[in-house]
């Protein structure tokens, strides 16, 4: 019988965290039906007996598990052992679960209710990023989408799927609730994506998606971070930066910025003005988390509005 909800788990080398995974799994709430959907990617240690372990308490209470896997010498990467695990799943939705996670046991609920109402978009919770390990979706709009990107260890292949979703019309939607517990330690496969490659990747997106749609734009930060995403673009995409703005009067002081790599003759000045004086629309490379609240309030003062006035990089 097809399940209404499949969990989708990846697992390589989980021992250490598997069981309160797995129990976590147990544990939910969904009174619809569920299956979990298992791919043991090269584990050598004592994964897959502890899947074994669980797959009978699981069944008895309703939840059919499906297993697939290799045992090659080595594994063949987080995109990959998603993609099987779809594969081999039957349920209409898709709960994507990473191996070193706890879920809350209202989280396949909640997000099956939200994703029942918005069929062509992604669902993740209250939580560190926007970009896995929360998402949920129908399996009809994950095929749409997909598939992951196997190109194997440091490739960011949650980064990639999320921005074709965008590209095919895809939404976000966050069930404002606490539904997963991540768990951030040396041996998460998340250490093996270089910053420099996720830099890379977000600065195409942006001059593919955003930028063009503006024929002149300020880059709010004249920092460190503002001139790095100025020396990341394109000679076109430079051209469009008007300003760089910024609250510290030591920089705005200095006047303007020169980017001294430049090819062009003379070499680029770029003015740099108090964040008042400067006019919208900006790419904005502050850490909102780190201002206390100040750079919000001065985003509101202004009445920018995101995606029209304002786009959020950092």
């Amino acid at each position: 019988m097809q399940a209404h909800v499949s969990i989708i788990l990846p697992v390589h080398n989980a021992e250490p965290w598997l069981d309160e995974c797995l129990r976590s799994v147990l544990q939910q709430d969904f009174e619809g039906t569920m299956e979990l959907s298992v791919f043991n990617d090269a584990s050598k240690d004592k994964s897959g007996a502890i899947i074994e372990k669980w797959r009978v308490k699981l069944e008895d209470s309703g939840v059919h598990v499906i297993i697939g896997g290799h045992d090659s010498p080595s594994p063949r990467g987080v995109g990959y052992s998603k993609n099987q695990a779809v594969a081999q799943s039957s349920g209409s939705y898709l709960c994507f679960l990473d191996s070193d996670d706890v879920m809350m046991p209202q989280r396949v609920r909640l997000q099956h209710q939200a994703a029942v109402q918005h069929p062509s978009s992604v669902f993740t919770a209250n939580g560190p990023t926007v970009i896995m390990p929360t998402w949920f979706c129908s399996r009809a709009w994950f095929s749409h989408v997909g598939p992951f990107d196997e190109g194997g260890q440091g490739v960011p292949e949650d980064l990639l799927f999320f921005y074709e979703h965008l590209r095919k019309g895809g939404g976000v939607i966050r069930v404002d609730q606490s539904l997963l517990l991540y768990r951030y330690h040396l041996r998460a496969a998340t250490h093996s994506v270089l910053e420099a490659t996720i830099w890379t990747h977000r600065v195409h997106f942006l001059e593919e998606q955003a930028l063009p749609r503006w024929a002149a734009f300020t880059i709010w930060n004249a920092g460190k971070q503002g001139r790095r995403l100025y020396r990341s673009l394109t000679a076109a995409s430079q051209r469009k930066v008007v300003a760089f703005c910024d609250v510290d009067e030591n920089k705005i002081r200095k006047g303007f910025y020169c980017h001294e790599d430049s090819q062009e003759r003379p070499k680029p000045r770029i003015p740099i003005l108090h964040f008042r004086a400067a006019r919208p629309p900006f790419v904005i490379c502050v850490k909102l988390d780190l201002t206390g609240g100040a750079f919000e309030d001065n985003l509101r003062s202004l009445h920018l509005q995101e995606g029209q006035d304002f786009l959020h990089f950092s």
